[in-house]
């Protein structure tokens, strides 16, 4: 990576630092702590993103889902500005928004799944491929009704779909790096899906 200002290693540390940063804000639990007084961490998958807040709440849970996936529009956004012209280090950021978000420092490490914050991370950077998972993870939610299936295979459709659109090198890998953590995420979720009791995703009005 070229850049005039800073070394690689400095840059690269900047990148992730505010990728990690604007990641790991507990959005979900924020919003459910502050307009029901609750900690949604207790409550269904006990995750704190846009499905679990959406299964008790659905405003709360668009509101989750627009705002991570926000942080990660705004790491990679903020990385391009500070180091314009270099093609890696938002992907490192975006890489850095999702693990933030994983694993917040806020919360002990305990986070969410990371597809929101993906979305929005890869969102300005690959936008074909991100369109093109989206439809896919559309398509197999309504399907099946299967939240943790339609965002695994769509997570794991991401790389490749990047590479055939013309991404390489150090930005593929750290996509599919993302995607990796995130399918690493859903193991539960794994595992109750292959015995056949993974709940079936359903709005509760309120």
């Amino acid at each position: 990576m070229g850049n005039p200002r800073l070394n690689d290693m400095q840059a690269i540390l900047i990148s992730g630092a505010i990728g990690y940063l604007l990641g790991s804000i507990p959005v979900g639990y924020l919003l459910v702590k502050g307009f029901r007084g609750a900690d949604v961490r207790t409550t269904g998958s006990g995750n704190i993103g846009a499905t679990n807040v959406a299964r008790t709440s659905p405003g709360l849970g668009i509101a989750t889902l627009a705002l991570d996936a926000l942080k990660g529009a705004a790491a990679v956004f903020l990385v391009s500005r500070i180091f314009p012209g270099e093609n890696t280090l938002p992907f490192v950021a975006a890489l850095a928004a999702v693990t933030g978000h994983i694993f917040p420092v806020w919360l002990r490490f305990r986070g969410g799944k990371g597809v929101a914050t993906g979305l929005g991370s890869f969102l300005l950077l690959t936008p074909k491929a991100i369109l093109l998972t989206l439809a896919i993870f559309v398509a197999l939610a309504a399907a099946f009704r299967l939240v943790a299936l339609a965002s695994i295979v769509a997570t794991a459709s991401l790389p490749l779909l990047a590479l055939l659109l013309g991404e390489s090198g150090e930005p593929v890998l750290l996509i599919a790096a993302a995607s990796l953590l995130i399918i690493l995420k859903h193991h539960q979720n794994i595992g109750r899906m292959l015995r056949g009791t993974e709940p079936r995703f359903q709005f509760r009005h309120t």
